[in-house]
């Protein structure tokens, strides 16, 4: 039987054979990374070439409302009913939902 001594003197720096998958691990989690970064970087392109030119402007922060901390109630009815210029139509919504 093994004592622990025995088996922390025993020496393991030889030419042991038990490593051998490590080279060939290494090169497959190589090409894996490289492959997965090859396909990565296609799509942000091809959604890069699918975006508009321009956006549209933003609004103004004056345009925007009060900024003096007085808060507006929008269920009382006094304030201005308008639709958002830029909210998505059918088709946008299907695609974005």
């Amino acid at each position: 039987m093994l004592t622990t001594a025995q088996v922390l003197a025993e020496n393991n720096f030889g030419d042991t054979r038990t490593g051998g998958l490590a080279g060939p691990m290494g090169l497959f989690l190589i090409l894996l990374l490289a492959t997965a970064t090859v396909l990565l970087i296609r799509n942000m392109n091809a959604r890069l070439r699918r975006l508009p030119d321009r956006f549209p402007q933003q609004a103004d922060p004056a345009d925007l409302g009060p900024t003096d901390g007085t808060v507006v109630d929008p269920t009382d009815g006094t304030a201005a009913q308008e639709s958002p210029r830029n909210a998505p139509n059918g088709s946008q919504q299907r695609r974005n939902g």
